[in-house]
């Protein structure tokens, strides 16, 4: 294993270290609960918004803090759930008088940290909500969850809920458009690798040069099958086949179509990928109306790509559609 790393222990910490010293003026690190959060939170006129899960997969969660996005992120240790008292000292940190929403990604231990969280913070008399997202079709269940996973379309989720936010919406309604928008979005993702977790200092599968995982999840889960490597063109149909017909999306629907990589695909494969799958779309009568293609939910170094549908209304796109300012994406 090659790495930037010292103390895999310490791989995190250093990591929002160094993202907290990056952006002085808009970020706060905690270390005491290892959490990254808005330098101006909480504030009174709007909901706050926490995220979290195992880290490995930047810049979800912990780079996607700022405005019109995320108040803040608490995550884990690589691929492991953040504690609960973590999470609700973060609630604490951040609650404002319109209260809390927990977004999190269907995992096992993410949703018992923060049911746990939700019900201390409750106790203290916390307005908080968590929404649960599960956009991946790969499978119903995993060795980390219990029903669908959730992963790349959850920064939908997040784009739409903190631009609402922003705009003072109150805390019932800002779990509706969450769950509305987590109701029309699907994805589907693939390993072309394994990953190589800090503290394993191996890939996490075997998985040989001639085969790909079908349906992969960001923890390295297994997927639907496994199967030979075959031209772009036949996988991209494989997966945005699976992506479609589970809504199903259908001729005249407009969408957001997402190319995501998992953290090892150059940014040409991904933009070859994103061709494909608009020129499938198209066949099918679909109408693409906003792209998205980089990485947003990545699994290490995993080579591999995910592919996401969002169905778009008027509500849906002016929210996609407003400013929000985070890390990855100040120029």
């Amino acid at each position: 294993m090659k790495k930037f790393v010292n103390d895999p222990k310490n791989y995190v910490a250093e990591m929002l270290q160094g993202l907290a010293l990056a952006n002085p003026e808009t970020l706060r690190y905690v270390p005491e609960y290892n959490l990254i959060m808005r330098a101006d939170a909480p504030q009174e006129n709007k909901v706050s918004i926490v995220q979290g899960s195992g880290s490995g997969h930047e810049p979800a969660h912990v780079m996607t803090v700022g405005k019109g996005m995320l108040d803040a992120a608490c995550p884990g240790d690589v691929f492991s759930a953040p504690p609960a008292d973590f999470v609700y000292e973060t609630v604490k940190l951040v609650a404002s008088p319109k209260g809390v929403l927990l977004l999190v990604n269907n995992y096992t231990g993410d949703r018992m940290a923060f049911e746990m969280a939700e019900e201390l913070s409750q106790a203290e008399g916390i307005e908080v909500r968590t929404l649960f997202i599960d956009d991946d079709v790969s499978v119903e269940d995993s060795t980390y969850t219990v029903g669908r996973r959730g992963v790349a379309g959850n920064f939908f989720v997040m784009k739409a809920v903190g631009a609402a936010a922003e705009r003072g919406v109150d805390l019932d309604e800002l779990y509706r458009i969450g769950e509305k928008v987590n109701s029309v979005a699907r994805t589907m993702g693939m390993a072309l690798t394994a990953c190589t977790p800090p503290a394993k200092g191996s890939p996490l599968f075997d998985l040989p040069a001639d085969e790909v995982e079908m349906g992969v999840g960001i923890h390295g889960e297994p997927g639907r099958k496994r199967e030979k490597l075959q031209p772009a063109d036949a996988l991209v149909r494989e997966l945005l086949t699976a992506v479609v017909d589970d809504l199903p999306y259908t001729s005249g629907d407009g969408v957001a179509l997402m190319v995501n990589g998992l953290g090892g695909t150059p940014l040409g494969e991904l933009y070859l990928v994103y061709g494909l799958a608009h020129k499938q779309l198209v066949e099918r009568g679909i109408d693409i109306r906003r792209s998205y293609v980089g990485e947003y939910c990545t699994s290490l170094d995993m080579a591999g790509a995910s592919i996401t549908l969002l169905r778009l209304d008027d509500e849906i796109s002016d929210l996609l559609a407003a400013p929000a300012e985070i890390p990855v994406h100040v120029f």
